[in-house]
């Protein structure tokens, strides 16, 4: 008997709809991470004077140090140089201004162990030596990385003398015992009053090799002087102060 023929059944086709399978784009708008804040200088003034007996000495004066940077602020005596040094490491209180360390206000906390003075004066003790001095300062503040009072001794060229009284040295190699302080200590603010006092030629390049290698561990230095030597960086930026009439 001949078989009859099955229908066959048609399976209906699937539609696919092509836009649910394609990647859909993502049109929300995202805010882009907002870029870091620039690091605040090392130190920065604001409108900072001085006056002495209702006579102005300075100012107003705004001004900043950043790190790796040097600043040197000239003048002729009488200028108020070493007045404002002394403002800044917090000997004279300002007259009208403002002070910030690292975009904090200046204050003892701000400056202890941060701030390192040379001026006129080394301000150690002339009976003790100068091993005993050092130590005696890295007692309070700390010492740098590798550092000891020889090493900075050496480093300045005056090891020999390390264990003298300061009292038996001359003014240039107290001053050179002054630099061994700044070579020990972690500071990272120099102000310096007319570091090169004192010194010879070669004195004169071992602090312009000290303050260069110091910026370069990204601190910053400001440094007084009558411009009569080669400082230490030819584009140093400059604060000229003038004597008030």
């Amino acid at each position: 008997m001949p078989q009859r023929g099955r229908s066959r059944r048609l399976t209906p086709t699937r539609h696919i709809d092509v836009d649910s399978v394609r990647p859909r784009r993502d049109n929300t708008l995202h805010a882009m991470p907002a870029p870091p804040a620039p690091a605040a200088p090392l130190l920065s003034a604001h409108r900072l004077a001085f006056s002495r007996n209702d006579e102005p000495v300075f100012g107003p004066l705004d001004f900043s140090l950043g790190r790796g940077e040097t600043l040197l602020v000239e003048g002729d005596n009488g200028s108020g140089k070493t007045t404002l040094l002394r403002v800044l490491a917090g000997m004279l209180p300002p007259g009208d201004g403002e002070i910030f360390f690292s975009g904090h206000p200046a204050s003892r906390d701000a400056r202890n162990g941060r701030v390192l003075w040379l001026g006129h004066r080394i301000g150690m003790h002339a009976a003790l030596s100068a091993r005993e001095n050092l130590a005696f300062m890295a007692g309070l503040y700390g010492m740098r990385e590798g550092a000891s009072p020889f090493t900075a001794m050496q480093r300045v060229g005056i090891e020999a003398w390390l264990d003298e009284p300061l009292a038996t040295l001359s003014a240039g190699q107290k001053k050179r015992v002054g630099l061994a302080r700044l070579v020990l200590l972690p500071g990272d603010i120099w102000l310096l009053d007319e570091p090169y006092a004192n010194l010879d030629r070669h004195g004169i390049d071992l602090v312009n090799a000290l303050i260069r290698e110091h910026c370069a561990r990204g601190g910053g230095a400001l440094v007084t002087s009558h411009g009569a030597v080669e400082f230490a960086a030819g584009g140093a930026r400059r604060i000229r102060l003038r004597a008030h009439a």
